[in-house]
């Protein structure tokens, strides 16, 4: 019999050392954001599953936890992106005119993980450009990126680019239902030629080359000529390979310390992305540490078709390929009830110094914090002085 204490799988308390790390993380990340200029919002863990789901696809709601409103008998849906909901806030809250920047941190959840190790509830932050068609706002977004990763610490940074456009292109006119074709791109970014193959069977001798192609069409900058070369001469392929060429220019000049690759058969994410896609890995990682790309689409079931892009990352994945960060310096203190030594603990707090105080019968405990100075009475009057 489990015991009643015992939490469900990939689902875990957060200690206080990695609890402070992300919370770290969460800060820095924000502030990043703003210095870029983007606003936060904040959006509800749970709304009614409709809406909830609106422009997603099929990709999406097997990972939402749904349940019954006792309110008004309506689904409900706990977010499992919150993507989705920024495009609400900006089509139906917000309904500007302009480009609008809106960043976003907070807990989704997942039905099942999306990877051995990975928890079913991450901690999501997100940014994302509403209102620009162009690819400067593709850039900004992958610069916030990898200048949030450089910040914290991740190392060998490596941005694989891509474009649904490719994908869609190759696909267009399949004769496949919704189910068999989300099999089929989960099929090509795994890279298993045999099931892709299998499923494609009965399409056109154009696509079942162009997908056999795409499955090949990864690494380095060699990908882009060879897919000039070998995939259908179509508008929409010509126009996702000049992107990817001029994002790659404007990328290596202002991150020449990071690899640039290609996957041109990576659908990754979610089904909603319509052009330029990314994903950003470190050394040490296996599972990208960032994902985004440009998703113009899902505003139109809001009622408002803007041009957005965005990116969103795990933060409690992210503390698996950061630094650990030294314990806060902190000044202990005995606990007392002199009038001097209570004042004199509030000014220390009030300067911002993290002051632990000593409770009786507990004075050998340790906790994450390095007390190296310690407050003391001297003379009559309480000093700080080192230990």
């Amino acid at each position: 019999m489990s015991s009643a204490w015992l939490l469900p799988e990939h689902i875990a308390d957060v200690l206080p050392a990695e609890a402070r790390r992300i919370e770290e993380l969460r800060r820095q990340w924000l502030d990043r954001a703003r210095g870029y200029g983007f606003e936060l919002v904040m959006p509800p863990l749970l709304e009614y599953l409709d809406s909830l789901l609106s422009g997603t696809g099929r990709e999406l709601d097997l990972k939402t936890f749904k349940l019954v409103d006792q309110l008004s008998g309506r689904t409900l849906g706990l977010r499992a992106d919150t993507t989705p909901q920024v495009a609400r806030v900006d089509a139906h809250l917000l309904n500007r005119e302009g480009v609008t920047r809106l960043c976003y941190c907070g807990p989704v959840l997942h039905t099942r993980p999306s990877g051995l190790h990975m928890t079913r509830e991450p901690l999501q932050f997100g940014a994302e450009i509403f209102g620009h068609a162009g690819l400067e706002a593709d850039l900004e977004v992958q610069e916030l990126a990898l200048d949030g990763l450089a910040a914290i610490g991740a190392r060998e940074l490596t941005i694989d680019l891509g474009d649904a456009r490719v994908v869609r292109s190759v696909l267009a006119g399949v004769p496949l239902d919704a189910a068999a074709l989300t099999e089929l791109v989960a099929a090509l970014t795994a890279k298993d030629g045999s099931t892709v193959q299998s499923i494609a069977r009965n399409c056109a001798a154009e696509t079942r080359a162009g997908l056999a192609t795409l499955i090949e069409l990864y690494g380095g900058d060699e990908v882009l000529d060879q897919a000039r070369h070998r995939l259908p001469a179509r508008a929409p392929i010509a126009a996702a390979l000049d992107d990817l060429s001029w994002l790659v220019r404007h990328l290596r000049q202002s991150n020449p310390g990071v690899r640039v690759g290609f996957d041109l058969s990576d659908m990754s994410g979610y089904a909603y992305y319509s052009g330029v896609r990314f994903a950003i890995y470190g050394a040490g990682s296996t599972n990208a540490l960032v994902r985004g790309g440009r998703y113009d689409e899902v505003g139109a079931v809001f009622g408002r078709n803007r041009p957005a892009v965005g990116c969103s990352l795990d933060l409690k994945g992210l503390t698996a390929v950061t630094p650990i960060a030294p314990p806060r310096a902190a000044v202990r203190a005995p606990w007392g009830e002199d009038a001097g030594l209570r004042a004199a603990v509030r000014h220390l707090r009030a300067q911002g110094e993290t002051v632990v105080c000593i409770l009786p019968g507990h004075e050998h405990e340790t906790q994450e914090f390095d007390c190296d100075r310690e407050l003391a009475a001297v003379g009559g009057e309480w000093v700080v002085r080192a230990l």
